[in-house]
């Protein structure tokens, strides 16, 4: 199984970036999709997941309004827009997949991407 991110780069605050991950071996349909993300010096975090249906998506506080995740079962790829990005969104964003939402939040993932670097600059 191999899930690929891509879309990261340097951004100023205020821009956007979009973010897509595509797994591959994987019955995309089957599992919840998510993105996590880890700035530095910290903790990886949730920051939004999307059920198999594409419905009822969850975002953390943080970013709610400014991120929106969505996915393409067709296509196997997740996607992560992110628009009025700030400096404190800087960090290394990864995909994920899970059998369910909760294992999601709770960060017990079947399986992770490699990561994606976003820098927004001040």
């Amino acid at each position: 199984v191999q899930l690929q991110a891509s879309g990261g780069g340097l951004v100023q605050a205020g821009g956007s970036l979009r973010l897509s991950c595509t797994a591959s071996e994987l019955t995309f349909s089957n599992y919840v999709m998510g993105w996590f993300r880890q700035g530095p010096g910290k903790e990886r975090e949730f920051v939004a997941g999307i059920p198999r249906s594409g419905s009822a998506t969850s975002t953390r506080d943080s970013v709610k309004g400014r991120f929106t995740i969505s996915r393409n079962n067709a296509k196997n790829t997740v996607y992560l827009q992110m628009n009025s990005l700030k400096p404190e969104d800087t960090a290394v964003y990864y995909c994920a997949a899970a059998g369910s939402f909760q294992s999601m939040v709770l960060s017990r993932v079947d399986y992770w991407g490699k990561g994606t670097l976003v820098t927004v600059s001040s």
